[in-house]
């Protein structure tokens, strides 16, 4: 099973993780990202997930490596992303730093690999310069709030953080079982197709990287996991099937008619129909 988004500040939200139960004892959860900002709202929301499933594994978002004023946990950068792996460990909870976890429920053996790969700003028109995009949002009146709120301390730009990601991720993925398929889970779209269906084209370069664009193929893949767009939905590139499993906020649900408690989804064994 599969969520992301789960914006737990919302009050709808955190009814909704309230309710949020495994069919069986057997069930594993993916939790793409987003969970919350502050990180008490996140520790209670992955904690209330890790008592009813089996197996619950964590890719962050951008909202939780945000710095809020009020968060009594005042961290930046990687120190703030080091606590939440230490905060998923006490409770269990699988990350991006943990080793791959093999699957071999309905639908397994299956390598299940949380990434943490950010984005970079190539998601940007072609023929621009990062500037040049940044300006046209900014002229816009698009900018995201990792701009003010996410901060890459150490590395001297998000960006750069993404490439020291990439690096990593890439080490780790060349280094597991090559036999084994995978479910890839990343908070950001992993193709750039993905971010086709926005409104406002000016946010896709906040939205992952042309690096990870073969990803699904290199990786095997089975099924691309993600988040961030808050438009669930299922698509195909080159027959891998992706799963958009955003929740996401109480005002897009009344306003496309999402059932907020359908929001959680099947990824293994494929739904019906789902290999077509």
């Amino acid at each position: 099973m599969a969520i992301s988004d789960l914006h737990v500040a919302y009050p709808e939200n955190r009814q909704i993780v309230q309710d949020l139960w495994p069919e069986s004892d057997a069930d594993w959860l993916i939790v793409a990202g987003d969970v919350g900002e502050f990180f008490a709202d996140i520790e209670w929301a992955l904690s209330l997930l890790k008592d009813r499933f089996a197996t619950v594994i964590w890719a962050p978002g951008n909202h939780e490596l945000w710095t809020p004023k009020g968060d009594p946990v005042q961290l930046r950068g990687e120190e703030r992303y080091r606590h939440l792996v230490d905060m998923c460990r006490r409770l269990g909870v699988l990350t991006p730093e943990d080793p791959y976890a093999v699957y071999e429920g309905p639908g397994g053996p299956v390598t299940i690999a949380p990434l943490f790969v950010l984005y970079d700003y190539s998601f940007r028109p072609p023929g621009t310069t990062k500037e040049e995009a940044l300006a046209w949002a900014q002229k816009s009146g698009v900018v995201c709030t990792d701009e003010f709120m996410l901060h890459p301390d150490p590395h001297p730009s998000r960006d750069a953080w993404c490439r020291a990601r990439l690096h990593e991720t890439r080490i780790r993925l060349d280094a597991r079982d090559p036999d084994l398929p995978t479910v890839l889970v990343n908070h950001f779209p992993m193709v750039r197709a993905s971010t086709d269906i926005l409104h406002y084209p000016q946010f896709a370069q906040w939205c992952g990287t042309v690096e990870t664009a073969d990803w699904h193929l290199r990786y095997n893949a089975a099924t691309v996991v993600y988040g961030h767009l808050h438009i669930p939905r299922t698509t195909w590139h080159d027959g891998v099937r992706f799963e958009e499993v955003s929740l996401g906020y109480p005002r897009e649900r009344r306003q496309y008619g999402w059932d907020g408690a359908k929001a959680i989804r099947r990824i293994l064994p494929a739904p019906q129909g789902a290999n077509a």
